[in-house]
């Protein structure tokens, strides 16, 4: 696995801020995208801590959840079957 997740979810707080139950949430995904290797498959290499951070870094603005969202949109656009690892709703 190439993703850390005590890692992943201190650079979400240090770069996104957002709940620590949102950054968990956004952990989660990202361990299940990069489990499924489906990134890896359609972008030509893993999915790791820093390309998480990277993606989620080139959208517009918002929380963590907010920018992971915007971010599986771009994927389902360009290469579909992506919207499985949409966040709809997480712990407040």
């Amino acid at each position: 696995m190439f993703i850390d997740p005590d890692r992943l979810e201190t650079r979400l707080r240090e770069e996104f801020d957002g709940t620590t139950e949102e950054r968990r949430v956004v952990v989660r995904q990202a361990v299940d995208l990069a489990d499924s290797g489906q990134y890896r498959d359609d972008a030509g290499g893993p999915l790791t801590n820093d390309v998480v951070v990277s993606e989620l870094g080139d959208a517009p603005d918002g929380t963590p959840a907010d920018r992971w969202n915007w971010w599986i949109g771009s994927l389902e656009i360009a290469y579909g079957d992506y919207a499985r690892f949409r966040i709809d709703r997480y712990p407040a």
